[in-house]
């Protein structure tokens, strides 16, 4: 890949549309785009009319030419983006004539890679404009918009600055050392280095809900026949889309579809009714049940509050608690005599998939079973990048080291190397001693125009 040739790409989906858009970077731009276009001003930061020419001269569409000068554009570089009309042929005619003008097609991710090459934006900035762009719910757009405009590193400079001021602090007591300057005391250090290990170790451990904003959740609905998993299915979904009858044994194979809880992901599973099967279809549709409820990060059991509690219930509850996090839903809560307890004294959450009582709490529940307390009231202060969190652990591994070396009373050289090696993980989420390897792999993911 050479950063220096003029590069080209459509940014806009595949697939028909009102418009799309085609982007040039390079120090060749202006030069590519007026051997492509007629009567395009190409003026700094003004959209002007051109049109866009076959070979032989010829128009093939009106187009809109925008001029972004170096340094003040994505890249750093000169930036030219034509809106062309967005048909498929338009747009790859509007790339051939550009490569036949100069440019080269960009490789996935080229475009942002240059912007991070240039110091227009770091690599947590970077990664989160892939995270922007594969976003599904509002939240999740929100707050890769945060990360994109710097939160991150703004979380990360003060830690990193703080464990830069300590090590010179040290460097400067061995530095001076014949000249009867004091070396900071054990206390000091200690003093300095606790903020600074509670703070990355605290980062890492915001990935637990990270991971969720980012990647969702799976959530498997299980019960017996006829509880009313496929109707709380529905309400939980917003939307009729699991059948719905009277008839034990009406969903045989797994349903599923995906919402949004708090802006969260969430993938649901609606499963058959588990008893004891009739046949081989229904046979397979229970084994298929028992899959999603040991692939699922949370499974609801579903009871019927307007009935007894059956052995099959407490048996199903039981072995989902033996495979990983549960809650126990008791449907049908506008027909219930009384609260259903569950096992060991713990009631169920009423819910009643028909009137709607007791969703919104149901809702709540099921984030509190798989994210920490308190954390949903935080917008900017976790991570969502698993490179993110396992240099994090890393740092702070080190920053334990060195503790341990402060206690020990090892000397000042030797505690040096544990922080310096703490340093070295949070220069890597930041980029500024980031491998090429790195690079390829986080810049791989982007698409092509991006």
């Amino acid at each position: 890949m050479n950063l220096e040739d003029t590069i080209v790409a459509i940014s806009t989906p595949p697939g028909r549309g009102g418009l799309g858009v085609v982007r040039l970077s390079g120090r060749d731009a202006v030069g590519v785009a007026a051997a492509t276009l007629r009567g395009a001003a190409l003026e700094p930061w003004r959209a002007s009319l051109a049109e866009l020419l076959d070979a032989e001269g010829r128009v093939v569409d009106q187009v809109v030419v925008t001029f972004f000068r170096a340094p003040r554009s994505y890249t750093a570089e000169d930036l030219i983006e034509i809106s062309c009309h967005g048909s498929p042929v338009v747009l790859r005619h509007a790339v051939e004539r550009a490569l036949a003008a100069g440019a080269r097609l960009a490789e996935p991710g080229e475009f942002t890679l240059r912007a991070f090459l240039r110091g227009r934006i770091d690599l947590p900035q970077a990664e989160a404009v892939r995270d922007l762009i594969a976003a599904t719910t509002l939240y999740q757009a929100r707050i890769a918009a945060q990360q994109a405009g710097g939160s991150v590193s703004r979380r990360i400079a003060p830690l990193k600055e703080g464990l830069l001021e300590l090590i010179a602090l040290l460097e400067a007591g061995i530095d001076f050392a014949e000249d009867d300057v004091s070396v900071a005391p054990a206390a000091e250090i200690l003093r300095r280095l606790q903020p600074i290990r509670a703070g990355v170790r605290r980062l890492a451990e915001s990935y637990q809900y990270g991971a969720l904003v980012r990647e969702g959740l799976t959530l498997a609905l299980v019960g017996r026949p006829n509880v009313g998993k496929s109707s709380l299915f529905n309400r939980l979904l917003e939307q009729d889309r699991a059948i719905v009858t009277d008839i034990p044994g009406t969903t045989r194979d797994l349903v599923s579809e995906t919402a949004a809880i708090a802006g969260i992901p969430v993938k649901l599973y609606d499963t058959a009714g588990i008893r004891q099967p009739s046949g081989l279809v229904e046979s397979l549709g229970i084994e298929r049940s028992y899959q999603a409820m040991a692939d699922a990060d949370l499974t609801l059991v579903v009871v019927d509050l307007s009935a007894p509690l059956q052995d099959e219930d407490r048996a199903l509850l039981a072995k989902a608690q033996s495979q990983g996090r549960c809650l126990l839903v008791g449907n049908k809560a506008d027909l219930a005599s009384g609260p259903l307890p569950g096992p060991r004294g713990t009631p169920a959450i009423a819910v009643s998939a028909l009137t709607g009582e007791g969703i919104p709490r149901l809702r709540e529940q099921i984030l509190e079973a798989v994210a920490p307390q308190g954390v949903f009231e935080q917008e900017t202060g976790f991570i969502t990048s698993l490179r993110h969190a396992g240099l994090l652990r890393e740092s702070a591994s080190y920053l334990d080291k060195a503790a341990g070396a402060v206690e020990a009373a090892i000397p000042h050289e030797m505690l040096l190397l544990d922080l310096h090696a703490a340093l070295r993980p949070l220069d890597a989420i930041t980029g500024a001693t980031t491998a090429d390897d790195i690079l390829n792999r986080i810049f791989a993911t982007f698409c092509i125009g991006k």
